[in-house]
């Protein structure tokens, strides 16, 4: 029988730092009654895409324009190529230019009052290589629960919404340029 060994990094090992230099993609808080009137709005818009495209049944549906759940995420941000800084991403062209990008998100909603909290932990980091931007949705432990309803399952700590060029994607799309322009006038 063969003994095993163990190596160890000893205290002079030089250690590896590893710096994001990618700048972060834009986050979107929502809470209280702009939770409210967005998840109302992402209803609607889901409700109004699922009208005009009946032919399967809803869940099968539901699992084209998302993905649900923390290891789908992750698994569709793993897959999606990341963002250099120099060449533009694949997530970064225009929605509505007819693409079919199956596996591509626009965004990604995360209840961000999820109990562990490093059950999404990862997520900032793996959006933010793919420059897919992060919505957090808070509402005293019961995000989950909220964005449960949109996709019409018990709970769902992350979504990530597929770029499909529907009304879901036109709605993500407008509140992402609403934040960017309050966020310059806030700062100027």
């Amino acid at each position: 029988m063969r003994s095993k060994k163990r190596t160890t990094i000893g205290a002079g090992a030089p250690s590896l730092i590893i710096q994001n230099t990618l700048p972060l993609p834009p986050e979107l808080c929502f809470e209280g009654e702009t939770l409210a009137r967005f998840l109302k709005s992402v209803q609607r818009a889901i409700e109004s895409a699922r009208i005009v495209d009946e032919t399967l049944p809803l869940k099968l549906w539901i699992k084209q324009q998302f993905a649900v759940g923390v290891n789908e995420v992750t698994r569709g941000l793993e897959r999606m190529p990341p963002n250099r800084g120099d060449e533009k991403s694949p997530v970064g062209k225009n929605v509505d230019d007819g693409e079919a990008r199956c596996g591509y998100f626009q965004a990604i909603l995360v209840a961000s009052d999820c109990n562990p909290r490093s059950l999404i932990k990862h997520l900032a980091a793996l959006a933010a290589s793919r420059n897919v931007p992060l919505l957090s949705v808070r509402d005293r432990k019961e995000g989950s629960l909220r964005l449960g309803e949109l996709i019409k399952v018990k709970t769902a700590i992350a979504i990530g919404v597929k770029a499909k060029g529907n009304s879901i994607n036109q709605l993500i799309k407008e509140a992402l340029n609403y934040n960017k322009i309050n966020s310059t006038e806030e700062e100027a």
